[in-house]
């Protein structure tokens, strides 16, 4: 049975508490603002007069009507500005267990679809509880027959609403998770559309989301479907109980036994015991798919933390890696990089090699072993990351200029800083600063990529106190003679720097002072597996 607040939420959105406060309060107001203006247009139309303190009761219920919605508007941004900052920290901190399509659904539609929930449906629900116990009061005090009839059919529209809302939730839930699956794939597709192009796939994939779509689509139909009768049922169990305080109290009139004022006061008051009930059976489903991101969202969040680490003074020398996993069925690898040395790391493909390099990066968290620096063990927060340069195999480039994207290593980088580090990789052989790239270094090739995130790597070097120098296949999509003038170029920057390199080409062999080789045994029973000794 769906529920209609998740206690999670108010933990994960404290600051909003004193805007649902006032949420309550101005709702008991309206509450009472309801029962002034029954009796007092019970008492014009009766009199017959027009009195000024109708006009004034009318103008104060609407001023509250327009303050809790400011105030509900106020508490639905304080949320879903909460939620969206704490998923964002969480997706860059500790890397959670979900899609980035999912993630991208979830931190864009997902905390969006909450606003409804927040402006709509928990104001409602307030009204929901106060106006229908108010108006019960005071039709006691003045009808009990009136009351007695109310207090009987009042119960049918919350339970026809958690019957209806019960179905409603879990074909919300799937038209949430359809539109998961609709983001996850298509981020995926728009990611790999060359290639898709390339082997003449783009068209099934495109076939394939138009089916996903469809799916979503039904299911958003089918969900709107639910709402449309549910506002036909309730609306028609509110009338039909209306119709017997009617005609109740019209026989009782004719009677003689209920004075015309008061009957008029009943049949004013009769329908506002319903209206806020029908309200919040209307608005729940605007809130269901708030609700059913809202489970997924607080899932993530409420995932196990790891434990906070030390923080660390890393200790400069001698690195050495003691049986580490870097993941599961890599490794474990024992080896030893000499302080200001350059050890190169070489291994078919598979052996580990990225795996290894992102382990001391602090980018990978080893499955098992340990790295030590100077005897001491290392923690790979920021402290020591500052003192790393590193180069991925994959280096991304962003939309900018090519020295916004070196000046990214140090964003306070002065402009001559970042030309030296540009010249001594060879930037400018080939585009200048202030060219300007696509999403991901479009205009450049590949190995013009990595020479721009060689430019980093030397900007690190020069401006900071950069004694660690990782890199994942330097040299990679280079031709023999760019790949020489490079090779020169990195001995520079690394001497008198500790250095692993991971790498096949012989320009950077040669110039190692060590030279260390992954190697993957393949057994005819075990099928190939990482060897567990490193062959130096």
């Amino acid at each position: 049975m769906p529920t209609p607040f998740d206690r999670r939420l108010a933990r994960h959105a404290r600051s909003t508490a004193p805007y649902l406060l006032a949420c309550v309060l101005l709702g008991a107001l309206g509450a009472g603002c309801v029962l002034a203006q029954a009796a007092l247009l019970a008492h014009a139309v009766a009199a017959p007069a027009f009195p000024a303190a109708l006009a004034a009761v009318i103008a104060l219920r609407a001023l509250l009507v327009w303050g809790q919605e400011v105030v509900a508007h106020r508490a639905a941004a304080g949320v879903t500005s909460q939620l969206r900052a704490g998923l964002l920290a969480r997706v860059t901190a500790d890397r959670p267990g979900a899609r980035s399509g999912e993630l991208t659904a979830l931190v864009t539609r997902g905390v969006d679809a909450l606003d409804p929930y927040f402006s709509r449906y928990l104001p409602q629900l307030v009204l929901a509880l106060l106006v229908p116990v108010t108006v019960l009061a005071a039709l006691a005090a003045a009808d009990p027959a009136a009351a007695a009839i109310v207090a009987a059919t009042l119960p049918l529209i919350p339970v026809f609403g958690v019957l209806i809302g019960t179905y409603a939730a879990s074909r919300t839930r799937r038209q949430w998770r359809t539109l998961e699956v609709l983001a996850g794939h298509f981020a995926d597709v728009v990611a790999g559309l060359p290639a898709l192009k390339a082997f003449g796939r783009a068209r099934a994939q495109a076939r394939h989301i138009e089916r996903v779509t469809g799916d979503h689509r039904r299911a958003t139909l089918a969900t709107l479907r639910i709402a449309f009768c549910s506002a036909l049922v309730l609306e028609l169990a509110a009338t039909l109980a209306v119709a017997l305080v009617a005609v109740s109290v019209g026989l009782r009139l004719v009677g003689g036994s209920i004075s015309f004022e008061t009957a008029l006061f009943v049949l004013i008051l009769a329908p506002e015991a319903y209206l806020p009930l029908r309200q919040a059976a209307a608005q729940f489903h605007a809130g269901q798919e708030g609700l059913a991101a809202a489970d997924r969202i607080l899932g993530l969040l409420d995932e196990p933390v790891p434990a906070p680490r030390p923080v660390s003074s890393p200790s400069r020398g001698d690195l050495r890696v003691e049986a580490l996993a870097p993941r599961e069925a890599v490794g474990p690898f024992s080896l030893d990089v000499p302080e200001r040395a350059i050890t190169a790391l070489t291994g078919p493909s598979g052996a580990g090699k990225s795996s290894l390099i992102g382990a001391l990066a602090g980018l990978v968290t080893p499955v098992s072993g340990r790295i030590l620096s100077g005897g001491v063990q290392v923690v790979a927060d920021d402290a020591w990351r500052r003192g790393i340069a590193w180069v991925p195999q994959r280096p991304f480039l962003f939309e900018g200029t090519v020295a916004e994207n070196i000046a990214i290593a140090v964003p306070e980088a002065p402009g001559t800083a970042v030309s030296r580090a540009a010249e001594a990789v060879g930037v400018c052989t080939f585009t200048t600063l202030d060219t300007r790239l696509g999403v991901g270094g479009e205009g450049l090739s590949a190995g013009q990529r990595h020479r721009v995130a060689l430019a980093r790597a030397a900007l690190r070097c020069d401006l900071l106190d950069t004694w660690l120098v990782l890199l994942d296949e330097p040299t990679a999509h280079l031709d023999v003679l760019t790949e020489v003038a490079v090779a020169e170029a990195l001995t520079d920057l690394l001497r008198g720097r500790t250095a692993l390199v991971a790498t096949h080409r012989r320009a950077l062999l040669e110039r190692a002072d060590r030279v260390v080789e992954l190697s993957v045994r393949r057994d005819a029973e075990l099928g190939s597996e990482p060897d567990r000794a490193v062959t130096v």
